[in-house]
């Protein structure tokens, strides 16, 4: 959404150096005629250095839209789903190996595809249907807070906090949604969803772990939490400890990425209060492991889910309140982001490319939207 000429063309670059790079991971074997059944030093080694360029690649668009976007694309997914085919692990290792469009769509898209073989169950259709009622009320509940973003002077600040993390889910799930069935579309293949309602959560553990952006939490298992798990498991003495120190080693990696996406979207110096956020919640789903562990072993009173799941949710929106937005809003990225959304309406509405400089946005002033809006021939 971003309408910047330079932007464009510097979207261009990066995307088309992530294709060359792509088509280079997918021959490396034929290209160092190396033995294909196991991975070898070689290999990683030469595929390493291309996940560490996907890490820093996407610091050259300065938009929101496309920077934050492209962050999360390329320099997490797909640098972690590189590093896992060195060592002949996570979906881009196959056998036989994956076709090259294939190997492209699993590497740069945040998408999983399901078995191959057709779906038989009766089900599905209503499935189907299910979900495509879902998908439409949450794009109506995303109509609906922009409309309450007019009025959002006369909302309490922590109401409207709970109206961005709202805004954010809803836009995240839309989005990957609409890339699963783009990409269901173009291959015939079916993609897995990629989150399973996590206002049902009934557990941090369930939360995190098997119900909020399914893609992330189904790299970063093989990643990260499996080794450490594996390496803990061999020092620590009791099972529990091992996996909530997998636990700890996961969420610190997502909160480090996590700071690399929020770099993006303000470029300015992290303050440390996103990877706080998820160290506070790897800390505390590590001690829910462990007492669940006791409280399993010991017979004694168990903690319903309907009580439980909305205690961990009110957790997790009262964490993101206190340390996931305040860096968010301290950069203005709520009026970046609407300054860019404008200019791409703008920009399809004329059929010519609209700058966010020359945007007002009516849901904040205008003072700080002249001092929020984005300028792409240098960062933020």
């Amino acid at each position: 959404m971003m309408m910047e000429e330079g932007e464009m063309k510097s979207l261009m670059v990066v995307w088309s150096t992530v294709l060359g790079c792509l088509c280079y991971c997918h021959a490396i074997d034929k290209l160092l005629l190396l033995p294909k059944p196991k991975p070898t030093i070689t290999r990683a080694l030469s595929l390493i250095p291309v996940a560490c360029l996907f890490i820093v690649l996407p610091l050259n668009l300065h938009s929101i839209t496309l920077g934050a976007t492209s962050s999360f694309f390329i320099a997490w997914l797909a640098s972690f789903k590189l590093l896992l085919f060195a060592f002949g692990d996570g979906p881009l290792a196959s056998s036989p190996p994956l076709p090259l469009s294939s190997f492209i769509l699993l590497a740069c898209l945040p998408i999983k595809f399901q078995s191959l073989q057709e779906p038989s169950s009766s089900s599905q259709p209503k499935k189907a249907r299910r979900s495509s009622v879902n998908h439409l009320t949450k794009f109506m509940l995303m109509v609906i807070l922009f409309r309450v973003y007019n009025y959002q002077q006369y909302i309490h600040r922590n109401l409207l906090l709970f109206c961005y993390g709202l805004h954010i889910y809803l836009s995240l799930e839309l989005m990957l949604v609409a890339i699963a069935a783009a990409v269901k579309a173009a291959t015939g293949m079916e993609v897995e969803a990629p989150f399973d309602e996590p206002y049902l959560a009934t557990s941090l553990q369930d939360f995190w772990g098997r119900r909020w952006n399914l893609m992330v939490t189904g790299i970063l298992r093989p990643a990260v939490y499996a080794p450490v798990k594996s390496a803990s498991g061999r020092v620590l003495p009791v099972e529990w400890a091992a996996a909530a120190a997998a636990v700890m080693a996961t969420f610190l990696v997502s909160g480090v990425m996590h700071e690399l996406i929020f770099y993006n979207v303000g470029r300015v110096r992290p303050s440390g209060e996103v990877l706080g956020f998820f160290l506070l919640h790897g800390a505390c789903l590590g001690v829910e492991i462990g007492v669940k562990k006791w409280l399993k072993g010991s017979g004694r009173f168990w903690v319903p889910g309907f009580v439980s799941g909305p205690l961990a949710l009110c957790f997790v929106i009262l964490t993101s309140f206190w340390l996931f937005f305040p860096p968010l809003l301290k950069n203005k990225g709520d009026v970046k982001a609407c300054c860019e959304f404008l200019a791409f309406v703008e920009s399809v509405k004329h059929h010519t490319l609209v700058s966010p400089n020359n945007i007002t946005c009516p849901f904040f002033s205008s003072r700080d939207v002249k001092n929020s809006s984005p300028n792409l021939n240098t960062p933020y």
